[in-house]
């Protein structure tokens, strides 16, 4: 699809005209922020211009992975020293853990359950992402309350919002569930180096070697917030279970009771298919330079436990033995459940041969 005027996905402006070619040479190893190309004034190329061809390459930021292209150690470090205003809303979560979900609901309910702006703004520029290049923190004339998204652990995010009323949702999902995502999303992600096989990409994704580190590390950070009356966290199962109580939940901590219609609209604008449905939610608006949904919706399922047709029984082994290590002491989550119970059909595929091959968008 041509773009008329310049759009922002994730915080980055890009258009459909001739752009330039991608930051970093394909293949090179993951960067280090002082080694990123330069421009003669100094400063990375990778903060002028609007990039259409992502290397895909990675640089570290105090020691976490992040996709060279969309973010800059300048742009992550502006987050960190940004001005927060108290009545600032930030979605806070690991990725493919319901963002653009709890974009949605929250753009519902700012309008009182009105579909008008879901429907007439993409959901990127709804909700901009705190540590892009050209993130929300940059953006002028931004309506108030504004809207926020990020990725970011806790040790990165903005240090301001910690002695304001400000509010965060942070939600959490299934990390195997997770892992299963964000394979699928690392196959049609332009900013994201291929994922490898399944092994591989678990492997990597244990170690905290993906793009904004561990998981693990991510919700035991955001954790220790919980109980504070500006931080609300939830999950992706519990709003699975019962949207309509989640959104509930949602309004009051943010201080806007819905009425009985407002509410049902909140509730019916942002399920699955009919966010699937709005191209203002699917991303089906982005060239495919930047996501091929060719290969893979990006709204692909939306369900829980899909990663039980996925796991084979030694990937969910190694994976419980470190989940035990790293969650003990904390918390139970909904997706908790006796091991018995959470065990993958050892021959989730109706051929065997699959059972090594990545999963089915």
């Amino acid at each position: 699809m041509e773009f008329s005027r310049q759009e922002y996905w994730g915080g980055l402006p890009f258009s459909s005209g001739n752009l330039p070619d991608s930051v970093i040479e394909p293949g090179s190893p993951a960067v280090q922020a002082d080694s990123l190309p330069s421009e003669p004034s100094g400063k990375p190329r990778i903060l002028t211009g609007c990039y259409h061809n992502l290397s895909g390459e990675y640089f570290r930021y105090k020691g976490i992975l992040f996709p060279a292209g969309l973010y800059s150690p300048e742009s992550i470090s502006m987050v960190e020293n940004a001005e927060v205003q108290d009545d600032d809303i930030f979605i806070v979560t690991y990725p493919k853990s319901g963002t653009n979900w709890m974009i949605e609901i929250l753009s519902l309910i700012l309008k009182d359950g009105d579909p008008s702006w879901v429907h007439s703004v993409p959901i990127w520029k709804r909700s901009p992402w705190c540590e892009a290049i050209i993130g929300a923190f940059s953006l002028p004339n931004q309506p108030s309350p504004r809207l926020m998204s990020s990725h970011l652990p806790i040790q990165l995010f903005a240090k301001a919002f910690f002695n304001s009323k400000a509010k965060v949702i942070y939600m959490g999902r299934n990390p195997r569930d997770v892992v299963v995502s964000l394979y699928h999303y690392s196959k049609i992600a332009r900013q994201l180096k291929d994922p490898g096989t399944p092994d591989q990409f678990l492997e990597n994704f244990l170690k905290g070697e993906v793009p904004f580190g561990s998981w693990f590390d991510h919700i035991k950070g955001w954790i220790r917030m919980k109980g504070k009356e500006n931080f609300l966290f939830i999950t992706y199962e519990e709003m699975q279970q019962d949207l309509r109580s989640s959104v509930r939940c949602i309004c009051q901590f943010l201080g806007r009771p819905l009425g009985k219609e407002a509410l049902e609209s909140v509730v019916a604008h942002s399920a699955f298919n009919a966010m699937k449905a709005n191209t203002m939610s699917n991303f089906s608006l982005l060239p495919h330079s930047l996501l091929d949904q060719r290969h893979g919706a990006f709204l692909r399922k939306g369900v829980c436990g899909d990663w039980k047709n996925h796991f084979t029984v030694a990937q969910s082994e190694a994976f419980d033995r470190l989940y035990r290590e790293q969650m003990r002491g904390l918390p139970t989550f909904p997706w908790d459940v006796d091991p018995e119970d959470a065990s993958p059909d050892p021959d989730p595929s109706p051929n065997p041969d699959q059972a090594s091959e990545a999963p089915h968008p």
